[in-house]
């Protein structure tokens, strides 16, 4: 099969051999012809155009030039031996110099001729020059002379340059390849959809990703590339949703019954927003339907997912089932487990929590009655995955801040039960359009974009280095009306021991500002063990405590209404998405809350970005969009170990036209021919055939 052609390891091109191999194994991760095909270069260099000598400054990449030499001379001995020669055309004169080679150089180079010059220009004691050109013959009559191209620039690394491997030398060896198998490239996209997207053949865009001829040649090559990378994105996640909703059966949790009801009229202190009552009714349909539920909850902090999921889990109860909550951190499983029983008495519902620091005999209860079916709701951590844990009848599982667990961990709670048990997923960081689109594409997505009645809009306020007094005082102010202040600190693994000195430095400032006995403090930190961690907490949800100093710990799973301050020290230092996590531990009651910002005195572009962001709206999807722009889909949480996102091309960020063009494509495929029998997505179905024996993790939440 042609496919096969770019399996073949990359030692055996013309070339490369086991050395050169072996380095691109370990520097690029290129181990066949179809990885170094998709080494795509990362810029272009522009041969198409001719710059005049006065267009020319150091700023400049690599320019052509056409002028004549009208002299050279050696000079120098030894070391400091080098070639000179003054090139001009009508606008100026240029010098060229050459430290190597320089007697062939001096040989070959013909006073008077006129060439193409290809090189970096430079200015060093106010003179422009450029070091070793590439030099072509240029003769004026023929107007095709010269290389009228866009020239590629791959990535290199000091290692593979030590192996010839430069930009260059992965050039070369690019040339030889596209040679080589050019011919059995395999086209991946049926015709129907090539005509459609006027897109080209894929064997005509690998050429011109790599030597296009001209803008317009890698633009093709490049939408081409882009909406293929996107395609086969959408078509796996919507294949796995079709086969979910085909040939998976799924409870049917067919009656509102006792529980439900009389917790929604005897027990919940407040009234559901209309988007909680919205999502609620999203569910209830999905589980009266004997097809698995697999649905995204996205709502900001505070915006009561916790009562939705737990409502839902009532659902599954008052139809004979169990359910459990899965939560990435002891002190989110905590929160979850202190609201849930704050709304439900043991009598009403059996909720208990297993996380790793749960002792030894509890855990032997709670197997049992788990095993028995007298315990309803699981709440709990990584713990719930453990073999050991078994359900009686598991119905519904909620995973809270999913990206934050792998694919094959999560898989092993779907397999807790013989039928497959619905899914909810619950995220606080809101996901762009695309990202979700791409991520969760085969998930259904519910949102909840209103706030609880009574919760006045946050205020955020940023505040340099300079204004830390400021920042004292207001502090004063707030604890002074009876109300709490978090104060957070980054902690980023790389150079945890320096954030730790800031951590204990900032301890100390504010030690020294907020003296006792008038004021106490807490200080949570990832050091700690979980049980001075929770003793800690808790003095700060007694309001024990008037400040809490911490690490970004705190990040998800404190829920303190009397809280009203959240101080973010040296802000520039996070991400978009956290800053968001963060600001919405406050403004969680009735008071007016604040956000305060502080950072250096001098900000990068981005740092300035992100900060006016967070200043100007509450919004988190605005947020989420904003920060998919500065930090690309990979460095948004969660996307790196997805396995989904492994873009070569396509930028979610920039191409989200492409996107829903690529999927709107394949959902009309599928509404067409969901077995992909015809004749005509031959391509497509034998595309799934080649992936039978690897294990589809992805249909899993």
């Amino acid at each position: 099969m042609a496919a096969q052609i770019l399996k073949t390891p990359i030692e055996y091109l013309k070339g490369v051999g086991p050395q050169k191999a072996e380095v691109l194994k370990k520097e690029l991760g290129i181990f066949t012809y179809g990885d170094l095909l998709q080494h795509y270069p990362f810029r272009y260099i522009d041969r198409t155009r001719f710059y005049k000598i006065k267009e020319l400054n150091g700023e400049l990449p690599a320019v052509q030039v056409i002028a004549r030499v009208v002299s050279k001379e050696i000079i120098g001995v030894k070391r400091a031996r080098r070639l000179i020669a003054q090139v001009k055309d009508d606008t100026g004169i240029l010098e060229l110099v050459w430290f190597q080679g320089i007697s062939w150089v001096e040989r070959h180079l013909k006073t008077g001729a006129a060439y193409n010059i290809f090189g970096k220009p430079s200015v060093f004691n106010s003179r422009l020059s450029i070091s070793h050109p590439e030099m072509e013959l240029y003769n004026l009559q023929d107007k095709k002379q010269g290389n009228p191209t866009l020239q590629p620039v791959y990535s290199s690394t000091e290692k593979l340059k030590q192996y010839f491997l430069d930009s260059k030398g992965i050039q070369r060896i690019q040339v030889g390849l596209l040679e080589t198998i050019l011919k059995e490239v395999p086209e991946t996209l049926p015709h129907y959809v090539l005509q459609n997207h006027k897109l080209i053949a894929r064997s005509e865009a690998l050429v011109h990703i790599h030597f296009p001829n001209n803008p317009d040649s890698l633009n093709s090559a490049v939408k081409r590339l882009k909406f293929e990378e996107l395609f086969f994105i959408q078509l796996k996640l919507l294949k796995n949703k079709l086969l979910r909703t085909q040939r998976y059966k799924g409870l049917v949790f067919g009656s509102v019954g006792e529980k439900f009801n009389s917790f929604y009229s005897e027990k919940l202190p407040f009234d559901l927003t209309g988007a909680q009552k919205r999502v609620i009714k999203e569910i209830r349909i999905d589980t009266q339907r004997p097809v698995q539920m697999n649905r995204l909850l996205q709502g900001d902090v505070g915006s009561g997912k916790t009562v939705v999921a737990l409502m839902s889990m009532l659902l599954a109860i008052d139809n004979g089932y169990q359910a459990c909550i899965m939560a990435p951190t002891e002190i989110l499983a905590r929160q979850h487990y202190h609201s849930i029983t704050h709304l439900l008495d043991e009598d009403f519902v059996s909720v208990a929590i297993l996380t790793g620091s749960t002792p030894r005999k509890d855990r032997k209860v709670i197997h049992e009655k788990l095993q028995t079916g007298q315990l309803k709701i699981l709440i709990g951590t990584h713990a719930l995955l453990e073999d050991i844990v078994q359900f009686d009848n598991l119905g519904l599982v909620v995973i809270d801040e999913q990206h934050r667990f792998g694919v094959e961990q999560r898989a092993k709670l779907w397999k807790k039960n013989n039928i497959p048990p619905h899914i909810l997923v619950m995220t606080a960081t809101p996901i762009p359009r695309t990202l979700a689109m791409t991520l969760y594409g085969d998930l259904d997505v519910s949102v909840i974009n209103e706030l609880p009645a009574g919760r006045k809009p946050l205020k955020t306020i940023h505040l340099y280095e300079n204004q830390r007094l400021r920042m004292y005082g207001f502090m004063r102010e707030e604890i002074a009306k009876g109300r709490q202040v978090y104060v957070v600190y980054p902690l980023i693994k790389e150079s945890e021991k320096l954030d730790l000195l800031y951590l204990e430095a900032g301890i100390q400032n504010i030690a020294d500002e907020f003296p006792l006995p008038e004021y106490r403090i807490s200080i949570v930190h990832g050091k700690l063990s979980p049980k001075d961690k929770e003793f800690e907490m808790q003095r700060f949800v007694k309001g024990e405590t008037q400040i809490m100093v911490a690490t970004t710990v705190i990040e998800v799973g404190v829920n303190v209404p009397n809280a009203s301050v959240m101080v973010i020290e040296n802000s520039e230092r996070f991400g978009l998405s956290q800053l968001h996590q963060l600001r919405g531990r406050v403004g969680r009651g009735a008071e007016q809350s604040f956000c305060v910002l502080m950072s250096g005195n001098k900000l990068s572009r981005e740092g300035k970005i992100r900060l006016e962001t967070m200043v100007r709206t509450l919004d988190g999807f605005e947020i989420s969009e904003i920060d998919l722009q500065l930090r690309g889909p990979g460095n948004i949480e969660g996307t790196q170990q997805s396995g989904v996102l492994d873009l070569k091309l396509a930028d979610l960020a920039q191409d989200q036209e492409l996107l829903q063009k690529a999927r709107n494509t394949v959902i009309q495929i599928f509404e067409d021919d969901p077995e992909l029998i015809k004749e005509e997505n031959a391509l497509l179905r034998n595309y799934f055939e080649e992936k039978k024996d690897g294990i589809t993790w992805n249909k899993i939440s």
